[in-house]
């Protein structure tokens, strides 16, 4: 997901954490509802999801929708309560099971109850279908505030797209609607009105001419897909293509325009290429060679759905042709292009098993726009880049949310976050031995849902440093560390303050004239043999996310 509109439409939102922390207000209280959607219950963890067949039928003119999924599982345990999400005003018609039609019992807003009636075998696999039909809610500001976006082209014609993070896929398909599972395939079979064309995850397999004026679109996912990632685009869509010779070999890139901007999209999609060589570069092979590329626009701004990708940003560089950052950098690309494909590596490929940990979504993407600068600009672009973004910090509420409740942390996981990964790269201090676990994250949790605390085990140990105090501090308090010192008896003395207990991240500073070494501080004054001026103030690298106070 984009930032600025996010920044503003959650600027006065208050996120909370379970525990406390410096500044922060009574926690929110939460509902049933908020468990349901957002736990993993035990209707939901006693069967392992292993297929999706997902049916839907769509009236641009009506804004109604209607279909099917079959859900197929492995069984865990045994249990008869099978919970699904669907969220009103959408309604679950009927299910069945074997052909048999299961009792379906409304559980809370959005969850509903199948209760089977053959007995769940531990290692079995089973299936069952559910019929849903209704007008799904309109998205109100998408894609942070989502649904279906109903629209119209230049032409007058149906425009027409979904997105659904944080929200839900339940808001309009019938799901296990959890991050912590995903299918390890899926099928998505969209029927429209002709002449228009759907295009959704995976590769087309086929399209069928229906007797009613309507065509069916057959696409199929090869790998484990996020249900956020589903997504469906409708409209009178011209197609170009080409080929990349990748990490893994050869990657189809295929992109599904409005005619009217054909022209426009042959010029700016061109940065489709030099994206994935650079993120290929950083983060390993494109996760997703057996479902292609694809880059889809629609009428917002853009979202990283799996293997497609949509984009709104007007065929302008920058962010609706601003710089995030204001140092220049940021117009030099394309903000959709970038961010959202980045995605696929931190979002698509590793996903986070509850939205309370989505920096693991937002933050890695935010740092690889410096990333990405720094492969074509040089490494002191990529971190002007990052650095300028710092401006949009707020400080106000932990980038991590509240776990179980579907409750995710502050905006400040996009530009905090890259931040605070630009200054764990100073502390590893080996640009070589930094790239290789951004790389070996994406190959020991590919294809993976994770916990945040893996993501943050992992980098210490790959780094051989223990770096827990510092993702405690970046994650989940909102103060910035100051580096205190003082002179004390021809040395100087330094000291971490404003921070969590026990804070002791190394950091880079200039002790003689025109030279930076590491010191090691803690949370208690000691002291370097170096000198320090009555005039000259300690310098710190400016490229860690921390402030300096001199105390004499």
């Amino acid at each position: 997901m984009n930032i600025r509109c996010f920044l503003r439409l959650c600027a006065c939102l208050s996120i909370f954490m379970a525990q406390p922390v410096l500044g922060q207000a009574q926690a929110p209280q939460f509902t049933h509802d908020d468990t349901l959607r957002g736990s993993i219950t035990p209707e939901r963890a006693w069967w392992d999801l292993r297929f999706y067949r997902l049916a839907v039928r769509v009236d641009p003119v009506k804004k109604h929708i209607s279909g099917s999924n079959e859900i197929h599982y492995r069984v865990l345990q045994p249990n008869r309560m099978l919970q699904v999400d669907l969220q009103p005003p959408l309604r679950i018609e009927r299910a069945e099971q074997d052909g048999q039609a299961l009792r379906v019992e409304k559980a809370g807003a959005n969850a509903w109850l199948l209760e089977l009636k053959k007995a769940q075998h531990p290692g079995a696999n089973e299936a069952v279908t559910v019929w849903y039909a209704g007008q799904p809610r309109q998205a109100k500001h998408a894609p942070w505030d989502g649904g279906f976006s109903w629209s119209q082209d230049g032409q007058g014609q149906a425009f027409v797209a979904t997105s659904c993070q944080g929200l839900g896929a339940s808001v309009w398909w019938p799901c296990k609607d959890h991050m912590y599972d995903e299918p390890d395939s899926q099928s998505i079979t969209i029927t429209v009105p002709k002449p228009f064309l759907d295009v959704s995850n995976g590769r087309l397999r086929r399209t069928t001419d229906n007797p009613d004026g309507t065509r069916s679109f057959e696409w199929f996912v090869a790998n484990p897909i996020n249900h956020y990632g589903v997504n469906i685009n409708i409209a009178n869509y011209t197609h170009f293509g080409d080929t990349l010779q990748g990490a893994k070999g050869v990657l189809t890139l295929d992109y599904y325009v409005l005619p009217e901007n054909l022209d426009k999209a042959k010029v700016q999609f061109q940065q489709v290429k030099p994206m994935l060589r650079a993120f290929e570069y950083w983060f390993g092979p494109y996760p997703f060679y057996e479902d292609g590329y694809k880059l889809i626009e629609v009428p917002y701004l853009g979202m990283e759905h799996q293997s497609s990708v949509t984009y709104g940003n007007g065929y302008r560089n920058g962010y609706r042709g601003t710089d995030l950052s204001e140092t220049g950098w940021g117009l030099k690309w394309d903000f959709i292009i970038v961010h959202e494909s980045g995605h696929e590596w931190f979002a698509n490929n590793i996903t986070y098993r509850d939205i309370a940990d989505m920096w693991v979504h937002e933050s890695f993407t935010n740092y690889s726009e410096g990333l990405y600068t720094e492969f074509y600009f040089g490494k002191k672009a990529g971190a002007e880049y990052i650095r300028g973004c710092r401006k949009s910090i707020e400080n106000r509420q932990p980038i991590v949310g509240v776990y179980g409740v579907n409750r995710e942390g502050s905006v400040d996981m996009y530009p905090k976050g890259g931040n605070m990964l630009h200054t764990i790269r100073q502390v590893v201090n080996d640009d070589a031995k930094w790239r290789s676990i951004l790389r070996g994250l994406n190959l020991d949790f590919y294809h993976q849902t994770v916990d945040g605390a893996q993501i943050e085990a992992y980098i210490s140990k790959q780094a051989g440093i223990n770096l827990q105090k510092t993702f405690d501090q970046y994650l989940r308090d909102v103060r910035i560390p100051v580096l205190e010192y003082r002179r004390e008896k021809g040395k100087v003395a330094y000291r971490w303050a404003n921070c969590v207990e026990g804070f002791d991240m190394p950091v880079n500073v200039m002790l003689s004239p025109g030279k930076y070494s590491f010191i090691y501080p803690t949370t208690e004054w000691q002291s370097s043999p170096c000198k320090l001026s009555k005039r000259k103030d300690l310098l710190v690298d400016e490229d860690f996310y921390v402030s300096a106070l001199r105390l004499d």
